[in-house]
């Protein structure tokens, strides 16, 4: 047989402060020092930070609309590595990082076999990493459609 709690709101009914100790301690935003950027007062400068003294906003301004920004899905040297000695991929033909579903090559990991990788973003790291190895990095067209 199933046990049902009562609410804590419900409770709470009746009572003048719903469990927030006296009266007077939750009224607003006072209790709280106050909304946003409170406190920043007359007396209350030498606290600010430097930067908003000087006339520059502080915090994130504006928003990024969700379909516009893009989904960055990025794999690591030594992982495609581990793809190429699991036979999940061809080392001796282009590597295709786009059809495997990743757009970005980051360069963490030691690499020394001679390949060719075609992907949208690469680190300064990886691409580093696979010319010295004797490789090259192939740009996607989407990603050169972007630089123009």
């Amino acid at each position: 047989m199933t046990v049902r709690k009562r609410s804590k709101r419900s409770r709470a009914r009746g009572s003048w402060t719903h469990g927030g100790g006296h009266k007077k301690k939750r009224r607003g935003a006072g209790s709280r020092g106050g909304r946003g950027r409170g406190g920043f007062g007359k007396r209350g400068q030498h606290m600010m930070p430097t930067a908003q003294t000087q006339g520059e906003v502080l915090g994130k301004q504006g928003f990024i609309r969700h379909g516009q920004r893009k989904k960055i899905k990025k794999i690591n040297l030594d992982d495609l590595k581990r793809l190429i000695e699991e036979g999940k991929v061809k080392g001796g033909e282009v590597i295709d990082l786009g059809a495997l579903g990743y757009n970005k090559l980051l360069g963490s990991g030691k690499i020394n076999l001679k390949l060719q990788v075609k992907v949208d973003y690469v680190s300064k790291k990886a691409e580093e990493k696979i010319k010295t190895a004797g490789g090259e990095i192939l740009k996607s067209e989407e990603a050169k459609g972007e630089k123009e």
